[in-house]
Order: structure tokens, then sequence, then C-alpha cells
């Protein structure tokens, strides 16, 4: 367990070797509504010569449920900050989907604790004001169905465009994840590698959105060839 800043109390587990070099310390953020339960399958693949953090967003698997109000971006990166200096800096940040959105916006703020980036169907948020509201609503709807605590789904809104407006501050190397399928994801692949110091792209065949845990394999293959180069 880790103590963020404000107090809440963050479910973490960690996997693999100790004492690693740089190049080899993974801190996963999952996406929304997912759990830490979500990276084994690619963390296990990982086990011989990575140390792998996993964590729980507030709000979600094992961590602490505040109230709602306490689920800004800025609540989310102390968390993350919590995690990763728990774990050792420099790390490489791997994130899924709202948790690469996060580790984008964490490597911004936080350069020094960052040797890598690896983004899985992960986007940079939106410019255009009428995308942010499209995008909330449908957080919004989807929430209605998951049965969350009140207020969990704040973590998953966009207020700005703080993120897409600040990619070129990113410099340090970065891997990008997708599955063939996540049609939806695709564009910010091809924005990363124009904003990004991008080192390879890897698309997995007849893969959605949830590739880490449905082809854990491939995903590893590439992470392990990835932090090889660093």
């Amino acid at each position: 367990m880790t103590i963020a800043a404000d107090g809440v109390v963050i479910a973490t587990a960690i996997y693999g070797v100790q004492n690693p070099d740089a190049a080899h310390r993974l801190v996963f953020t999952t996406g929304w509504a997912n759990d830490r339960s979500v990276w084994l399958p690619l963390v296990d693949q990982l086990s011989n010569d990575h140390s792998s953090t996993i964590w729980d967003l507030r709000g979600h698997g094992e961590s602490q449920i505040p109230a709602p109000g306490s689920y800004t971006r800025q609540h989310a990166l102390g968390d993350l900050q919590a995690v990763v200096h728990e774990a050792g800096v420099p790390a490489v940040l791997v994130g899924h989907s709202l948790g690469g959105y996060l580790s984008l916006a964490y490597t911004i703020e936080n350069p020094k604790d960052i040797s890598a980036l690896v983004l899985i169907a992960s986007g940079p948020g939106f410019r255009n004001p009428d995308s942010r509201r499209q995008w909330n609503n449908s957080v919004k709807a989807s929430a209605k169905t998951l049965n969350q605590p009140p207020g969990v789904y704040e973590i998953s809104l966009h207020v700005d465009s703080y993120v897409i407006d600040h990619l070129s501050q990113i410099t340090c190397p970065v891997l990008v994840l997708l599955g063939e399928r996540d049609h939806r994801f695709n564009s910010s692949a091809s924005l990363f590698e124009r904003e990004l110091d991008v080192r390879k792209t890897v698309v997995i065949p007849g893969q959605g959105h949830m590739v880490h845990l449905k082809a854990p394999t491939d995903c590893a293959a590439a992470i392990r060839k990835f932090t090889e180069n660093l």
C-alpha cells in the first residue's frame, strides 16, 4: 500500500526482480474502471528481467474511495507520484488508456522521474471543446452502468487541452502499443509519432482496446525489446 499526498490509501503490488536498473523499473497505470489485476498476464511475462509495480487508481480495486470532488487529474497525478517514488526513480511508465494519458501528464510535470514511456491504447486528450464534451458525456453514460461509487467517473473526464498542448515538452523515448481493431486510438498513434520520440509503434493483429490483457505475450515482447535499447 502507498499513501498519497492527501492521505488516500493506494493499493500497489510489485512483481519481478529486485533492485533493477532504470530501464527495467516499470510502473503500470490502468485505464478507467479497471483494477491492477488486468496487468498480471503481462507482468508475469516480464518478471524474470523487470520489476513491475502495478496499482489501483483511487476509487478502483482495493484503493481507498474518497468523496466526490477528489478525482481530478491532479489528484490522480499525486497518486502516481507516490507510487513512482516508492518504486524508485527514474522509472518507465506503462499506461493503458486513461493510464497512458496520466503517464503523459506526469512526464510533462516530472520529466526527471521518467526514463521512458510505454503508451498502450492511449490518447492525449482533446483540443476541441466539442470533442471533450462528447467524451465526457460518454463517460457519464458509461458510469451509470458500472455501479461505481459516487464521483469516481470524474477521474476520466477531460476539462482542458493541457496534455495535448504540451506533448512537445516530452523528450524521453516512447513505445506505442495498440490493437489493430482499436480504431478510436489509431489517430492518437499518428499524433504521437509526430510529436514524441517514438522509437516504435507496434500494432497487434486482431486485438482491440484491451490488447495488454488479450495479447500479453506480444506486448511483453515489444516492451522487452524497447527496454533493451534504452
